[in-house]
């Protein structure tokens, strides 16, 4: 796969990754599985990664200011 910032290839990795969900709230998935560039370090996710972040963060409790949640698949 290549990388669409600098078309250099892109390899299978997990990392974590913080989410802003609103003004007060951020979540960090650990783990989240992700197609790195090792020229830039862009990073892009398949279909069904991004549906299942959309899922998690959807469930998150709004009056936490910080969580941490695992990334399951």
């Amino acid at each position: 796969m290549k990388c669409r910032v600098c078309g250099g290839s892109q390899h299978s990795t997990s990392t974590d990754l913080p989410f802003k969900v609103s003004e007060s709230t951020i979540v960090i998935l650990k783990g989240t599985p992700v197609f790195q560039c090792a020229n830039c370090s862009e990073y892009s996710f398949e279909d069904a990664v991004m549906e299942r972040v959309d899922v998690i963060l959807a469930s998150v409790d709004p009056s936490a200011e910080l969580e941490v949640i695992r990334f399951a698949a």
